[in-house]
């Protein structure tokens, strides 16, 4: 030491080593205590009441006369008061040494804490480096922080190992009492630990009157100690309070924060917490843990449901607290970093479904810069992460291709063409026409609304009432989407990363899909996204433990309602195949499970699935309109069987070769014969399908036109069984590659043809364009000058001159919603305004106006192009007076007085079940919300297998 130099001050430490039920590790923490290089200079044990032999491991290390033994419901802060409150002072400088019975100092551990104090005059709270109790290499806490609404952050990922990563002395917000070093002056200048705080946050709470006592808190990551964190993560019972050890937990959080800012600050954290707590209580009850909720709630009310006690609470800690704010400010977790954790929870739950892949969460990591006091945020982990996983490049690049190709159709006006109604009005439209009773569009019906309509409302609303974005992001956006979920989805059923992003990506550019946007099919579209869910949900239904697979089967049955609403068809076809797969894996409760899963849909649905049911030719439809210029009449069997559903948007038979060798190349194969064999099933189940689909001829719901149905949904399901069967044996073309000569050479061979679909169909579909019927930009259906002279409601009969003969539609004076021309028209009506149409284009005389203005037509209208004959005929209507005539429109006006005719009384049945059926969509959406343990301690998850991974054993 130089002469120049401060003398140091003589250190006396008192050691105080609380107890409670923790025989298990108390052992090694009074070793490991006695084994410091530098010594203490007392020990005292207090016992708060242990029953399992925790005083008699105390006594027996320390002596009688050092342990004191308190009430079982003492608290530690209590138990650390009466300590030192029949303790006598030490010499020198006294510095207090808190130890939980779970927490083992390494030897060097004090030595170090006290050569950190002596380098600051003004450290006067200083604590080690906490590591996990069983595995050894885990870092717990270099220091502690919380946000203001109490919420606690180690900047540390979950399962980080010590590596030096944090190495130094740190300056910190908050350091635990496991291992805590603490000045005996600044202890009783401050109060010591608050008894109304008995377990939880205590530390913080001395921490944060210490700081703003004008003392620093340090962490000394030279000294380490290792703690098993047994109150916390629920390893022994907790006696000290008689709230729930979570609630507790919250309770203090909150209190804390609350006591200790300055009023400002205060009045905003109080706003967060309102309504963080009200946020959390609804998250916890989605989830499906009541008691987590209840407590969240219930912690809220206990800290603000007591004012007097708070503001005892601020007046006690009331000095420094202004001038201290500032630097405390820059400890504090920074704001936005509650959403960072929200983020990197959902970031957690999608690693388990295989979105990301690497293992644990990350926080925003938090330190003051000595120098300057500026926050350093490294959150460059989770971007790394995130855009190095194949699952996202996979998405990105489907995005890509998708906005290459659908290069004309975004940034228009209004989508429509095709199948696609023009997309006007917003979610208010939507919801009105779900909930009408009786609809007013066409020619008037009490039918029920198709249910796509509310599903297609629910994402407008979220999406700020706009519908157009709600249509585009499910119709131009399900390449990638479906590519994402194709991703996802398969992690449980295919081994390798790169496996799934070929079959993902295969299965988004299927001419399928490409011909339901080029068609603007809108219902294809939405069960290309979900199909691949429901093979994952079915394989968990299937094997996975009972609990979870009834939660399968419970999401399995939502999402089959939403991909039923779209189309139909999904319905039957993924009965089928469930009603197979129950058979031939009869385990315990799988039939249970299925026919939820079967059930669900059956009851959200009805009575509209009766009501379409009833007219079986209906099932083959799905949203949106169907016309005979978006199917071939006579579809080749060699298109089917080559998984193209014929229509806009095709791209070459060729393309999909690939595939169908990649899958005949499997039948090859001497292993997993059983899964080849369901795989072919399911393929050859979708084309049969199929065929049958393409040879039937459907009536669109408002009976105007007939042509055969398109078959795009049974072959997703066939491509889906090919596309597994070929993934599951990527194996095995591993192995021939690895044998060399001519099993090489194969190999090599099946791979490039199969690389090739991917491929070829996006250089194709972006060289081609979403060609087809579906437009960026259209007009609105019905002519302006009938729209301004509809302020009545009064419908206009559309006619439209084609090679089968006339065509006609009615509308009410307003281009349709989406979802009113899926509406059925009743059969009286709709026969009676056909031979009406269809006299006045004969020459018939007023009779056939008569009939129109009963049912409320006013208008005629000649669409494009125009016929002249059709307008020649109009024109010698002495019932008729034309309007406006040119090649592109043709309008004419009843000259008689025209009625809407009136609504039938309401149904009152009708809107108790629609009130009915939200609240079993949210009940049947909890039952299948993923759950999540609450117990502190939890182990790794274990991976089970599926049943394709299980015949795949065989």
């Amino acid at each position: 030491m130089s002469i120049t130099d401060p003398p140091r001050p003589h250190h006396t430490v008192t050691a105080i080593v609380v107890s409670h039920d923790g025989s298990r590790w108390l052992g090694e923490t009074l070793e490991a205590l006695l084994r410091q290089t530098r010594p203490v200079d007392r020990v005292v044990g207090v016992d708060n009441g242990s029953r399992d032999g925790s005083t008699a491991l105390l006594t027996g290390a320390l002596g009688p006369k050092a342990v004191l033994t308190l009430p079982r419901s003492t608290g530690f802060g209590e138990a650390v008061t009466e300590v030192l409150d029949r303790l006598g002072p030490g010499g020198g400088q006294e510095w207090i040494w808190l130890l939980h019975d779970d927490c083992a100092p390494d030897a060097r551990a004090l030595q170090a804490l006290l050569r950190a104090a002596d380098q600051d005059p003004r450290a006067a709270v200083l604590g080690p480096k906490l590591r996990d109790w069983l595995d050894r290499r885990l870092l717990l806490e270099v220091g502690v922080t919380v946000d203001r609404t109490g919420r606690r952050d180690t900047g540390l990922e979950a399962r980080e190992f010590d590596q030096g990563q944090y190495d130094g002395v740190r300056d910190v917000l908050s350091v635990s009492t496991a291992g805590m070093l603490i000045r005996r002056d600044v202890w009783d200048e401050v109060g010591g630990l608050d008894p109304a705080l008995p377990l939880f946050r205590d530390d913080l709470d001395l921490c944060w009157r210490v700081r703003s006592a004008g003392y620093r808190v340090l962490n000394v990551t030279q000294a380490v100690a290792w703690h098993a964190e047994a109150a916390y993560r629920r390893r022994r019972r907790i006696t000290a309070s008689g709230d729930h050890p979570r609630r507790l937990d919250r309770r203090n959080a909150m209190f804390v924060v609350m006591a200790n800012l300055p009023f400002r600050p205060l009045l905003r954290a109080l706003v967060r917490n309102l309504f963080g707590s009200l946020f959390r209580t609804v998250l916890f009850l989605a989830a499906k843990q009541p008691a987590n909720a209840l407590d969240e709630f219930l912690a809220f009310g206990s800290v603000f449901g007591h004012p007097v006690r708070m503001l005892r609470a601020r007046r006690a800690r009331a000095l420094g607290r202004e001038q201290s704010y500032g630097t405390i400010r820059r400890l504090l977790s920074p704001p936005g970093a509650g959403w960072r954790r929200l983020a990197d929870r959902t970031q957690s739950y999608l690693s388990g479904a295989g979105f990301v892949e690497s293992a644990g969460r990350h926080h925003a990591v938090t330190a003051a810069q000595q120098e300057d006091g500026e926050e350093l945020l490294t959150d460059a982990g989770v971007t790394q992460r995130v855009f190095s996983n194949p699952g996202v490049l996979l998405f990105l690049a489907l995005a890509l291709v998708t906005l290459a190709a659908e290069r004309s159709l975004i940034g228009g006006a209004r989508l429509g063409g095709g199948a696609l109604v023009p997309v006007i009005g917003g979610a208010s439209d939507l919801w009105d026409l779900y909930r009408e009773d009786y609809h007013q569009a066409g020619l008037g019906s009490d039918a029920w609304a198709p249910p796509y309509v509310a599903v297609l409302a629910v994402l407008s609303s979220l999406l700020f009432g706009k519908t157009w974005l709600a249509v585009s992001l499910l119709l131009l956006g399900s390449v990638p989407l479906a590519g994402l979920s194709a991703y996802v989805a398969t992690r449980s059923m295919i081994p390798g990363r790169w496996t799934r992003v070929w079959l993902a990506s295969s299965y988004a550019l299927l001419p399928v899909a490409t011909g339901a946007i080029a068609a603007g099919r809108l219902g294809t579209a939405v069960v290309l996204v979900l199909l691949p869910v429901y093979a994952a949900l079915a394989t968990r239904v299937l094997a996975g433990e009972r609990r979870r697979a009834r939660r399968a089967a419970w999401g399995l049955g939502l999402l089959l309602t939403v991909g039923t609403a779209f189309a139909p068809l999904v319905y039957p076809l993924a009965a089928v195949l469930g009603a197979l797969a129950a058979l031939a894996f009869p385990r315990r409760g799988v039939a249970v499970s299925m026919a939820v899963a079967f059930a669900v849909p059956v009851v959200l649905l009805f009575p509209w699935l009766l009501q379409t049911a009833a007219d079986p030719g209906r099932l083959l439809l799905e949203a949106g309109l169907h016309q005979s210029s978006l199917v071939e009449a006579r579809l080749p069997a060699q298109a089917l069987l080559l998984l193209s559903p014929g229509g806009p948007g095709m791209p070459p038979l060729w393309v999909t070769g690939g595939l169908i060798t990649a899958c005949l190349a499997a039948l090859l194969m001497r292993r997993n014969r059983m899964v080849i064999a369901i795989g072919w099933g399911v393929a050859l189940f979708g084309v049969l399908v199929a065929i049958l689909v393409s040879r039937t001829q459907v009536t669109s719901a408002g009976g105007d036109v007939e042509a055969p149905a398109w078959p795009g949904v049974p072959l997703a399901f066939a491509a889906t069984g090919m596309l597994v069967v070929a993934a599951l044996t990527a194996d095995r073309i591993v192995e021939f590659r690895a044998a060399g000569g001519l099993r090489r050479a194969a190999a090599l061979g099946v791979v490039l043809v199969a690389f090739s679909t991917p491929l070829l169909a996006a250089g194709m579909w972006v060289a081609r364009g979403a060609d087809g019927p579906l437009r960026g930009t259209v007009r609105d259906v019905v002519p302006a000058l009938v729209a301004v002279n509809s302020a009545g409601g009064e419908r206009a009969l559309m006619l439209h001159g084609t090679e089968e003969g006339l065509r006609y539609t009615v509308l009410r004076g307003r281009t349709p919603v989406v979802g009113e021309a899926d509406i059925p028209a009743p059969d009286g009506p709709r026969e009676r305004v056909r031979l009406a149409a269809a006299g006045l284009v004969s020459g018939r005389g007023g009779d056939d106006a008569r009939v129109l203005a009963a049912h409320g037509i006013r208008f005629v209208v000649l669409t494009a192009p125009v016929d002249p004959r059709l307008s020649q005929a109009l024109d010698s209507q002495p019932a008729l007076a034309r309007m406006s005539l040119s090649r592109a429109v043709g309008v004419w006006r009843l000259t008689q007085q025209v009625a809407l005719p009136a609504a039938p009384p309401g149904d009152p049945w009708h809107g108790r079940w629609l009130w009915a059926q939200a609240v079993l969509v949210l009940v049947v959406a909890a039952l299948a919300a993923p759950g999540s343990r609450t117990d502190g301690a939890e182990p790794a998850p274990q991976e089970e297998p599926g049943p394709v991974r299980e015949l795949a054993a065989r």
